[in-house]
């Protein structure tokens, strides 16, 4: 029996740039606060987030085609603030707001007063982990219906968003690169952090008392979806950057880590993050097996 996924390629782009757009403004925050001097990679985070999410949110509306065809449809979703979706809505539409202050006080070079930033930082991590929610809300597909998923779907934003960030100064002030250790060091953190959670997902998700659970993973690491994931998911976005940022950080000198070919060494480890971040998206979407569904073992 075939099963058609509900969901596939434009809501993953959503998903992937909602996510991107809370990372953005959270690295944006983190810059102010740990490396202030890295003042156009603070911008570039301010306009990245933004822009993300509204094309993002343009792509839904593109998908959903009765939303086109009857707005009323997506102002009947503020009407019900004990569904999701609703506070989805209301999260984005927060977030879009502060995020477009923010971006046009730092264009002209204005003070960004500190509880903006919080407030849009706060909302960042609220757009992050909805992403991850709003699948959690279909309980009969056990890969979605998980705790692990919005955690795992923040942590990835986060990553996202940094690689964003660092892959602008990279192109454009890599000056500025050279400056930001500790952004550099925390994001090399985030790939290991979410290889745990795949892996908890996975396992967790595989024990599920249906059948459509274990269908699910089979579906990641052996069926259908096994050679993006193993090495889109897992080699390109997640082991590639660890190694590469592995070298950079721990095993080169100071001078060559600074040097125009470590930079490109740098930008094609955040390349993988952000290629690993949408296939991430785009496999949770496509994988997921409702428990109505009778699958044969093969």
């Amino acid at each position: 029996m075939s099963y058609e996924p509900i969901w596939s390629g434009i809501i993953a782009c959503y998903l992937f740039l909602a996510g991107l757009g809370g990372g953005a403004f959270i690295t944006s925050a983190f810059i102010r606060w740990r490396h202030p001097e890295a003042v156009r990679m603070r911008v570039y985070g301010h306009i990245i987030a933004p822009v993300t999410v509204i094309i993002g949110l343009l792509l839904l509306m593109f998908d959903a085609t009765a939303g086109l065809h009857n707005p009323l449809r997506f102002a009947l979703l503020l009407s019900n603030f004990g569904s999701v979706m609703t506070w989805g809505v209301v999260f984005l539409g927060l977030f879009v707001i502060i995020a477009i202050i923010v971006a046009v006080l730092d264009l002209l070079h204005k003070h960004i007063p500190v509880a903006l930033e919080i407030i849009g930082s706060v909302l960042g991590v609220c757009v992050a982990v909805y992403t991850g929610c709003l699948l959690g809300v279909c309980k009969t597909f056990p890969l979605w219906n998980n705790a692990l998923l919005p955690i795992l779907f923040l942590v990835s934003a986060v990553s996202t968003g940094m690689a964003s960030v660092l892959v602008a100064a990279i192109i454009r002030h890599p000056e500025e690169f050279n400056r930001v250790g500790v952004l550099k060091k925390f994001h090399f953190c985030l790939p290991i952090v979410e290889l745990v959670l795949i892996a908890s997902l996975c396992f967790i998700t595989y024990q599920d008392t249906s059948a459509a659970g274990a269908a699910s993973v089979a579906q990641l690491l052996t069926g259908a979806y096994a050679v993006p994931f193993w090495v889109l998911l897992v080699i390109v976005g997640l082991v590639l950057p660890t190694a590469l940022e592995t070298r950079m950080l721990f095993f080169s000198s100071r001078e060559f880590e600074e040097s125009r070919k470590a930079h490109w060494i740098s930008f094609a480890s955040d390349a993988g993050v952000l290629i690993g971040g949408f296939v991430l998206r785009l496999l949770i979407l496509l994988a997921a097996l409702p428990i109505t569904m009778v699958v044969p073992w093969v």
